[in-house]
């Protein structure tokens, strides 16, 4: 396979940010330091720069590319330590690399970060928001606000650990950690300011309340981008009716920078891309979107591989995962992975990326019967965890062309179903980037919202979304809250 050159393959198109796991992280970093974490006798030949390849971030990659999240709720925040597998993050050559940094809410919402949010004297909430803020400040090119989901308060066990018993709550705490981020951040790193919301009424009332913190006539440092959480992530209704209040406000003609959290339709791809290009068109040219999710992560863990990318007109866009081959059998096969695939019967086909190409299927079935896993025992699976790590690099690649070719595919007239109309009152002659054209370009006017309204029933059909037992113990490990 010819190396692809992902990072210029990118074009004008929403970002793709693959949301770093530090389990992976922690092969690059650990090998950098010691050279052995991994036997290198374990590493394919074709990983020429050894783990290293495996770390799109470097030019050592086996495949580059410049984009990628990481999240603070799964990274060591003490920036004074030595911490080997943070490397990967830590280490990077900034100049051909850019990392967003995830706030770490999640681990707030899930009651993970214990603390009194809502109080602003807290020790625990306030130890947490210095480290989030210096760890961004060193090491992140963008971060977001360490925001409070509106969804917190409905699960007893999070609200209790964190402190946030009602929609207010999540408001009152977000606001002590938006001011933290106003007089205490260095200014090495841009700041996202995180919106939230689960309803129509509560994305507008939260946009409402956070909006100043964007506004470079009351706040010199001015938050300079913005994160979709919530409903704004997923209703493009809603979406296209909070740029058209930060139009209105004259809050997108600096802001630079919109990240939509947990992103990972494919079509979704290609509406990111129409707004970005339609903002860029109208208002901002500078304006640039990007997108993140852990399926590549997720999927390996649960024992999945993505197997085909499908970008027809007659189907739903997917990019598909099967579980991978696991059998003993194979622990010293040399017959390629991606044969064995099909021959196994684990998929009909078996889309071949960079890291598989030239892998064994011995490369990832390790164990044979009766060997010994790590912690001296006989598993079921015949991975080790370096198995993982060389499937993550194949999903990780897969995923990121999935969405380029998804854009190139609709920029050359394919459609998914998803944009096929279906109105129940009218015909929609236009396409979804026409539309979304149509309404950001008559922003500023009362026509716009019209327009919104008036596509109300095709938008609904666009909304975007909110394991294997033996081998529960990676998964368990890899997303594990920290």
């Amino acid at each position: 396979m010819e190396k692809l050159n992902l990072t210029a393959n990118q074009s004008d198109y929403a970002i793709f940010l693959p949301a770093l796991s530090s389990f992976y992280a922690t092969f690059v970093g650990k090998q950098r330091k010691t050279g052995n974490y991994v036997d290198p006798g374990r590493i394919p030949a074709h990983f020429t720069n050894g783990v290293e390849s495996g770390n799109w971030l470097s030019s050592q990659g086996l495949f580059n590319y410049h984009w990628s999240l990481y999240s603070a709720g799964h990274a060591d925040l003490n920036i004074n330590n030595d911490s080997p597998k943070e490397y990967m993050v830590r280490d990077r050559d900034r100049s051909t690399s850019w990392l967003l940094g995830d706030s770490g809410g999640f681990q707030i919402a899930k009651g993970v970060w214990e603390a009194d949010w809502k109080n602003p004297t807290c020790p625990r909430a306030q130890s947490r928001r210095e480290q989030v803020v210096a760890w961004m400040d060193e090491y992140m090119d963008y971060g977001m606000m360490l925001d409070v989901p509106t969804w917190t308060f409905r699960d007893p066990k999070a609200s209790k650990a964190s402190g946030i018993e009602s929609y207010q709550d999540a408001v009152t705490a977000t606001h002590i950690n938006a001011e933290f981020y106003m007089r205490n951040r260095k200014g090495n790193f841009k700041v996202l300011n995180v919106l939230q919301g689960g309803t129509h009424e509560e994305s507008k009332n939260w946009y409402n309340e956070f909006k100043k913190y964007s506004d470079p006539k009351q706040y010199e440092n001015y938050f300079e981008g913005w994160a979709m959480g919530g409903l704004n992530m997923c209703s493009i209704e809603v979406v296209l009716n909070r740029i058209l209040d930060m139009i209105d406000d004259g809050l997108l003609e600096k802001q630079k920078w919109m990240h939509f959290l947990g992103t990972s339709k494919l079509e979704w791809s290609v509406l990111l891309t129409s707004i970005q290009r339609a903002v860029r068109k109208h208002c901002n040219p500078e304006f640039t979107i990007s997108y993140d999710c852990a399926s590549p992560f997720l999927a390996t863990a649960n024992g999945q591989v993505y197997n085909d990318i499908r970008i027809n007109v007659d189907q739903k866009w997917s990019y598909t995962m099967k579980p991978g081959v696991d059998d003993k059998k194979f622990s010293s096969n040399t017959t390629p992975y991606g044969q064995v695939f099909v021959n196994e019967g684990c998929g009909d086909k078996f889309f071949d990326s960079p890291v598989t190409e030239n892998l064994t299927v011995k490369d990832i079935c390790i164990y044979a019967d009766g060997d010994l896993n790590k912690v001296g025992k006989e598993g079921k699976t015949s991975w080790d965890s370096f198995s993982y790590f060389l499937l993550m690099a194949h999903n990780v690649w897969t995923h990121i062309y999935a969405t380029q070719l998804a854009n190139g595919k609709y920029d050359n007239n394919v459609q998914p179903p998803m944009f096929f109309p279906r109105r129940a009152h009218g015909v929609v002659q236009s396409k979804i980037h026409e539309i979304i054209d149509e309404v950001i370009g008559a922003a500023g006017t009362g026509r716009a919202r019209e327009l919104v309204g008036e596509y109300h029933r095709y938008f609904e059909q666009t909304d975007g979304t909110r394991v294997s037992t033996k081998h529960k113990p990676i998964f368990e490990k890899l997303f594990t809250e920290s």
